[in-house]
């Protein structure tokens, strides 16, 4: 990389805790080589507070961003960097914050790149007012880079950003997992990630009765933090009502105790649709540990779940559809390793952090080098 000048980014992001993608993810970057072939600024926009405070209209939240603005205006003179990359949010709170940051960078002339980890963008958009829209149009005419989660998010902001600025960079990472094929007596059937009701954990649940009347061998695992309280009620009291089935609740998990529940499993199933969902880290974890994936047709899951290939995609809601193509897995151990293998393929072709950290630079350059 000696033959390429070392630009000057600022990069705006959260760190965990709490641990959720877009926190995880700067994390990661701010730890790659990036660090390495630029000069990266970190402008920390965490707040270690519970994740339901995240995007309130609150004192807090408001102190921390204007204390924010303030950073940035700071390091605009201080560094005058080549690039601002700004996360940008999917709702009115977070948006209007986030536009904040995209203004200051013009401001000071610098070219912007902004990051959607998410799906729901154009729903949101659509469903603003006139005032919001034209806000949204003002501000977002003014990026000069738009990074997707996927190649069908495009369309997400092909309409207000011109498709040569817009940049397909999946989730990616490299995980402690220990990939090989399970010879497991009783396969295990795993969902993790919060329990939120839109991301299909009450359909992972009433799937089990449905695979256990076929398949006494198989078993059940949960893991991931409650996040609803009527869910949490109503998960409790059907595992309560159901005492013969197989079910074990590990509750929150993170770091080695996670991976470990994913070698531990045969099958991972993640039916959501959680609308501000753009391209489950989840699923990448469950690929990069060899696992087949149940998921659904939803935000950018097709582009590394092929139905067929290396797990299925089933209705949204669907739990009869859900049970059907787990009970196939289930009764098939064959079935389970060769998708499993395929799963594996894809992540490392695809998904490792190499593949991302390479994305995310190319479209630094990209973007710092537009005439």
């Amino acid at each position: 990389m000696t033959d390429k000048k070392k630009y000057t980014v600022i990069f705006l992001g959260k760190l965990p805790p709490p641990y959720i993608g877009p926190s995880v993810a700067c994390e990661l970057i701010l730890n790659s080589k990036l660090k390495d072939e630029f000069n990266l600024i970190h402008l920390d926009l965490s707040d270690k507070r519970d994740i339901n405070t995240l995007a309130k209209l609150d004192f807090t939240n408001f102190y921390l961003a204007f204390k924010q603005y303030a950073q940035l205006f700071w390091y605009c003179i201080k560094y005058r960097p080549d690039l601002v990359y700004v996360p940008a949010g999917q709702t009115t709170v977070g948006y209007t914050r986030d536009a904040g940051y995209i203004l200051i960078a013009k401001l000071f002339g610098r070219k912007v790149l902004t990051h959607l980890r998410g799906g729901y963008f154009l729903n949101w958009y659509n469903e603003s007012g006139k005032t919001m829209k034209a806000f949204i149009r003002f501000v977002h005419r003014k990026v000069n880079g738009q990074i997707v989660l996927g190649n069908n998010l495009r369309k997400l902001f092909n309409w207000i950003v011109p498709e040569k600025n817009i940049y397909v960079i999946p989730n990616g990472g490299n995980f402690p997992v220990n990939y090989s094929e399970r010879n497991h007596e009783k396969p295990t059937v795993l969902f993790l990630g919060n329990y939120v009701r839109t991301k299909g954990v009450m359909e992972a649940l009433y799937a089990a009765p449905l695979v256990y009347a076929q398949n006494k061998n198989v078993q059940f695992a949960f893991a991931g933090e409650w996040r609803d309280a009527d869910v949490k009620t109503e998960f409790e009291k059907f595992v309560a009502e159901h005492p013969e089935l197989p079910i074990i609740n590990h509750g929150p998990v993170k770091g080695d105790r996670k991976f470990q529940i994913l070698n531990d499993a045969d099958i991972f199933v993640f039916p959501t649709y959680y609308r501000n969902e753009g391209h489950p880290w989840v699923t990448v974890e469950a690929m990069a540990a060899g696992l087949p994936v149940i998921s659904t047709d939803h935000a950018a899951i097709p582009e590394s779940v092929y139905d067929g290939v290396n797990g299925y995609l089933v209705e949204k809601r669907n739990v009869n559809q859900l049970a059907e193509k787990i009970i196939i897995l289930a009764n098939d151990k064959a079935l389970r390793n060769k998708m499993g293998a395929e799963s594996r393929r894809i992540y490392l072709e695809n998904l490792t952090e190499e593949k991302m950290v390479e994305r995310m630079g190319n479209a630094f350059r990209s973007v710092i080098e537009q005439k």
